[in-house]
């Protein structure tokens, strides 16, 4: 079961870290300005965060396999929209269309992840499903940027309708079969109050440590284009810097299992943030290709070693039943922070150029990184 889980994983988050690879670079191709790419990343979560927390309750109640069947659909359909359509305009639509299909895929993954087997093998499943993750994310922008250097952008955006599509004809046939939840009733579900899920201090710590790791993440994809583009770099060499990101995240991610059996899980959060911020803080004063991937494997191995971690604890964490609305309250939060960080670093950017943007993403988690650790030894 977790095989097929990480196959719909890497078939359906591969056009998802395509789009928002292609997507910054055919704005800036288009001569945008780094507010208007800020605007088009943010579009990838304004709708998840409005969405998330409904979403979660829904899935709650009616299971993945439909839900995933739908926004599989429409990736393959918003995917493609440049090439028909010439412009900025087009880009907006796959910005928001595929941010929140992946938005429900997303979800639906990490509830599928926490059911199969026992709580003691749940920081496996995680651990591969993040696997499945740095796969799609490794190979989304090496092979988009590729891509884009020898058939140019509308033929790329056409090309990445083709895994969604797989993930429909595997799901609709049957190959892929997504694990039976424990369904909620209507009238139970009409009860809950997401404030039930604040009130338990372990949940809600891990709520905003999550945040604090994705938008540092997030930021990294947007700033590091627009970075690799002011220095003269490729569309193909800035793939292959986020590639080492990825590639990074992926090896890390292999030896979690052994890894959580002897470190700490907050540990673990505490030293990724910190390894984050110090990655932020070298990147203005890199302006070799060879060294700005050495300085992303060195950031994915810190933020590689989070997600699958936060995950396991969220789901364990999570009362019988509202696992899923707990992934749609995380989702929530991080979109929140992925919609609004990128509208006011990419006019920082536009105002002041890209460096402060790598400094204030470096000492937020620097400092999340201190006060993890406070809080721990409490």
């Amino acid at each position: 079961m977790i095989r097929q889980l990480m196959l719909t994983t890497i078939l359906n988050h591969l056009v998802f870290s395509s789009c928002r690879f292609a997507v910054s670079l055919d704005a800036i191709h288009l001569g945008a300005s780094p507010f208007i790419v800020g605007l088009l990343v943010t579009l990838f979560a304004v709708l998840p965060m409005l969405f998330s927390l409904s979403m979660g309750r829904l899935i709650d109640r009616v299971g993945m396999q439909r839900p995933m069947l739908i926004a599989s659909s429409i990736m393959a359909a918003a995917a493609p929209i440049p090439f028909f359509i010439d412009g900025l305009t087009p880009l907006f639509a796959v910005s928001a269309l595929v941010g929140s299909a992946f938005m429900v895929v997303h979800i639906c993954m990490q509830n599928a992840a926490g059911l199969i087997g026992s709580a003691e093998e749940r920081p496996q499943n995680f651990s591969l499903l993040a696997l499945a993750f740095s796969t799609s994310g490794s190979l989304g922008p090496l092979m988009t940027g590729f891509a884009i250097d020898h058939i140019g952008y509308q033929n790329t955006f056409l090309a990445l309708s083709v895994t969604p599509i797989l993930s429909i004809l595997l799901m609709g046939s049957g190959r892929i079969r997504l694990p039976a939840s424990h369904v909620v009733p209507r009238s139970e579900a009409g009860k809950r109050k997401v404030a039930e899920l604040f009130a338990y201090p372990e949940l809600r710590t891990l709520f905003i440590t999550s945040a604090i790791i994705a938008t540092a993440w997030d930021m990294y994809m947007f700033v590091l284009p627009i970075y690799g583009r002011s220095i003269g770099l490729s569309a193909s060499s800035i793939g292959l810097i986020i590639g080492a990101f990825s590639i990074a995240t992926f090896a890390i991610r292999l030896s979690l299992p052994l890894l959580s059996r002897r470190i700490a899980s907050w540990k673990v959060l505490s030293i990724a943030m910190l390894v984050g911020g110090s990655s932020f803080f070298l990147f203005p004063l890199v302006h070799s290709a060879a060294l700005l991937m050495l300085l992303s494997f060195i950031l994915g191995l810190g933020m590689g070693s989070a997600q699958p971690m936060v995950m396991s604890l969220v789901y364990n964490a999570s009362p019988p039943g509202r696992a899923a609305e707990a992934v749609g309250v995380r989702s929530t939060l991080m979109h929140g922070s992925q919609t609004f960080i990128p509208l006011l670093f990419g006019a920082m950017g536009s105002a002041l150029g890209v460096t402060p943007v790598f400094l204030v993403v470096a000492v937020s988690l620097t400092t999340g990184a201190w006060l993890q650790q406070r809080g721990s030894r409490r």
